[in-house]
């Protein structure tokens, strides 16, 4: 078997084109729990705890002020963005639990969905019925 032929039948594979897929759709998601954790749950946060915004937080390990923005103290030298940590912790907090709600939505959905009967058994042919009554009566 030749590479390209093997390499053919493993990408065309089933399981390896339904995770291309999932890591599509999971980029796609990131995205969307990115801004709904950004734009929709940090600015509640920082309300909460009075306008903080956690991720300009840093220490400065060159010697810069507490008052620069993040991005010049960056450029300032060496920094310590705790904040920043702290907001990507969030965000993967968030992220888990919608994905273990997602989860649980579908186990349950999977666990409702009614057993189908049984089919019933098909007809005997009538060959076999015969072949049956024919049985039957050299017994006797």
């Amino acid at each position: 078997m030749s590479f390209g032929s093997e390499f053919k039948e493993f990408a065309l594979k089933g399981n390896v084109m339904d995770l291309a897929v999932g890591v599509i759709i999971g980029g796609a998601f990131g995205k969307i729990v990115d801004s709904v954790v950004g734009d929709l749950i940090m600015p509640i946060v920082s309300r909460i705890f009075g306008g903080l915004d956690f991720s300009s937080y840093y220490i400065g390990l060159a010697g810069q002020a507490g008052g620069l923005p993040l991005a010049e103290a960056k450029k300032a030298g060496a920094v310590l963005a705790y904040g920043n940590f702290i907001t990507i912790a969030l965000n993967f907090v968030i992220l888990a639990f919608i994905i273990f709600l997602m989860v649980k939505q579908m186990n349950r959905l999977k666990r409702e969905a009614p057993a189908a009967p049984p089919a019933p058994p098909p007809p005997t042919p009538e060959d076999v019925l015969l072949l049956r009554e024919i049985r039957d009566a050299l017994k006797k």
